[in-house]
């Protein structure tokens, strides 16, 4: 099995590569747990729900044409779509892309300290889709 160190993501918000950009990114699968306990149980059951996934960037900020703000700020209270790869690479079985086509609910056009490296972080929240090819 081979370790990967994550050095070389691939991170496309609504078509565009903000690639390198990205200082952190985390793709959360998740599917809500709905209680389905009933009379004779003798521990909690749960049944599958609603995905509720998301995908969390942070990135450095850049107010420049096509890059992180001019592509972020029109997104807000919109559903976009996020594609997140380990690698640039080929999607592949041992390289799948993470689509989420979900909502945007915030961003942060400018945050920051003096002296700080202007950064921007978002939280797409939707269904995820994996694709191995």
């Amino acid at each position: 099995m081979a370790i990967l160190v994550l050095k070389d993501a691939s991170v496309t918000v609504n078509s565009v590569s903000l690639s390198s950009y990205v200082q952190s990114v985390t793709v959360d699968y998740q599917i809500e747990a709905v209680p389905a306990d009933a009379m004779g149980n003798t521990a909690r059951a749960f049944a599958a729900g609603l995905q509720n996934s998301t995908v969390t960037l942070t990135m450095n900020q850049d107010y420049a044409s096509s890059q992180v703000e001019a592509t972020i700020f029109p997104l807000v209270g919109t559903n976009t779509t996020v594609v997140v790869k380990p690698t640039s690479g080929a999607v592949s079985a041992t390289n799948p892309s993470y689509t989420i086509t979900g909502f945007l609910a915030a961003s942060q056009p400018v945050n920051g300290a003096v002296g700080d490296l202007a950064t921007q972080q978002i939280v797409v929240t939707g269904g995820l889709v994996k694709a191995t090819s």
